[in-house]
């Protein structure tokens, strides 16, 4: 086990641009460039309109925008890399002609749709398979020199010790992660709530972040709006703000140091009162 991260150390550098994930929570506002996310779908698939919305997410407190171009939500259908590409890389063009200043991040398990996506100007890979579904996206991350987010992942979700499986399975990423010369310091991990997970594992994994924060990375969590919060709350997605603060602020006090959400300004809120509780000090493991 690595020493885990401190606010003694340096910021991360996103392709020029410095973004601190060590000193305070950074809220990373959620883009869906898609027909069909669960909750967005449609919204923002008009470039005027997402940019539109990103700029109105930096306003609200925003540290990062996150572009998703194909639907990851449970029975949504697969994207072709074309499509993708067609909805991703001009979301990301319009984005820098904008003069959007802060790191774009772009979802997305192709090493194709990465490439043409950081080649138009993103600066961050968020990869929700880990990289473990394109064997090309690792490589590339570190051909780049770019932060990656390296989710937890399965195809079914079988497991013999669950917390155990889930931290097993996160440390095979970074070794993959560590063979194609992706340097410690760009690798942020995330536990994937919602993801070939039950409903009580999603609850059980919440109670034990601290065990994915001990792991030495900074640690992502995309809990906004998700299924476990309907589900424990009997509420539809875009009725489900609170619930997504409770797991917003039970996340910070357990190391994570990015929130991607979809309600950025109350979000933002939940975050910075949280951080000055705690002091901005990460928890001791």
């Amino acid at each position: 086990m690595q020493k885990p991260v401190n606010e003694n150390q340096q910021s991360m550098d996103c392709r020029g641009i410095s973004l601190d994930v060590y000193n305070e929570t950074v809220i990373m506002g959620i883009l869906n460039v898609t027909p069909d996310s669960f909750s967005d779908g449609g919204r923002y698939v008009d470039l005027s309109a997402a940019v539109h919305h990103a700029k109105q997410m930096i306003a609200d407190g925003a540290g990062i925008i996150d572009i998703g171009g194909e639907s990851t939500r449970p029975g949504s259908a697969a994207v072709t890399l074309e499509e993708e590409l067609r909805r991703v890389v001009p979301a990301v063009r319009a984005l820098k002609e904008a003069g959007i200043d802060v790191p774009i991040s772009v979802d997305t398990y192709k090493a194709e749709v990465a490439k043409q996506a950081l080649d138009a100007g993103a600066h961050i890979l968020n990869d929700i398979w880990g990289l473990k579904k394109d064997p090309a996206m690792a490589k590339l991350a570190a051909q780049y020199g770019c932060p990656i987010v390296i989710m937890h992942n399965r195809t079914e979700a079988v497991y013999k010790d669950f917390i155990s499986d889930v931290i097993g399975d996160l440390q095979e990423s970074v070794r993959l992660a560590h063979e194609a010369g992706i340097e410690d310091r760009q690798i942020i991990l995330d536990p994937g709530i919602g993801f070939a997970k039950s409903h009580e594992q999603n609850l059980q994994l919440m109670n034990e972040l601290h065990q994915i924060y001990a792991l030495g990375y900074p640690v992502l969590l995309g809990t906004s709006r998700k299924r476990m919060i309907q589900n424990t709350l009997q509420l539809p997605p875009n009725d489900v703000v609170e619930g997504t603060a409770a797991t917003v602020a039970v996340g910070i006090m357990q190391g994570c140091r990015i929130m991607r959400v979809h309600d950025v300004r109350a979000m933002k809120r939940v975050a910075v009162m949280t951080d000055a509780i705690i002091g901005h000090k990460l928890p001791t493991v």
